[in-house]
């Protein structure tokens, strides 16, 4: 690994799989169940390179939590292994189909899962360009994120200034500085970018 990989492993009882992980170099943070997980990816969500994901846990459970992921803007395209006692085909197949990227039943043996991780990380590009981006928003001022809101629902140059009390000039200037700042070229991949970070909603 070029760098160290952060994971967030989201089970009731994460040793000794935790201590293993970092021996071989992960970084792992661990949380006891699906809502404390979930408030942890919501606060820290770019710290984080991959989630091992326990079904079986005690006040939210890893079907409920994996769901939550994957209708999150933000959180919905990081790589999510789940961990589960049950060898059951169906619930594998159940499992993948809301979103899980793998699923690997315990007791495993420990390379096994090693290998998973691994070769997810390589293909996963989860925390590259448009997590970057909507990143980028929070370093908008308050008024360039009205203009780019406006700008999401489709409202010209003219109607902005008109809504806002400023010359068409400002707005374009204004416009300028948020294309920079977000790493776009043009209205509609601002658009985009709007809308995938929610903003306009």
């Amino acid at each position: 690994m070029d760098e160290i990989k952060k994971i967030l492993m989201i089970d009731d009882n994460p040793n000794p799989t935790a201590d293993m992980l970092s021996m071989y170099g992960y970084e792992v943070e661990t949380m006891p169940d699906g809502k404390a997980g979930l408030n942890e990816l919501k606060e820290g969500y770019y710290k984080y390179d991959l989630v091992l994901l326990d079904v079986m846990m005690p006040v939210m459970d890893g079907w409920s939590t994996l769901k939550t992921i994957r209708s999150d803007k933000i959180l919905k395209n990081i790589p999510v292994i789940m961990l589960t006692a049950v060898d059951d085909d169906i619930k594998q197949i159940s499992g993948l189909k809301q979103g899980a990227d793998d699923y690997i039943i315990k007791p495993f043996v420990f390379p096994n899962l090693l290998a998973r991780i691994e070769a997810l990380l390589r293909r996963s590009n989860w925390k590259k360009a448009e997590v970057k981006k909507i990143e980028s928003i929070n370093s908008l001022t308050q008024r360039e994120k009205e203009i780019l809101k406006l700008v999401s629902i489709g409202e010209s140059n003219s109607q902005i200034a008109e809504k806002l009390f400023i010359r068409e000039i400002t707005v374009k200037t204004h416009l300028n500085n948020i294309y920079r700042k977000i790493g776009v070229e043009n209205r509609v991949q601002a658009t985009i970018l709007a809308m995938n970070a929610g903003i306009g909603e």
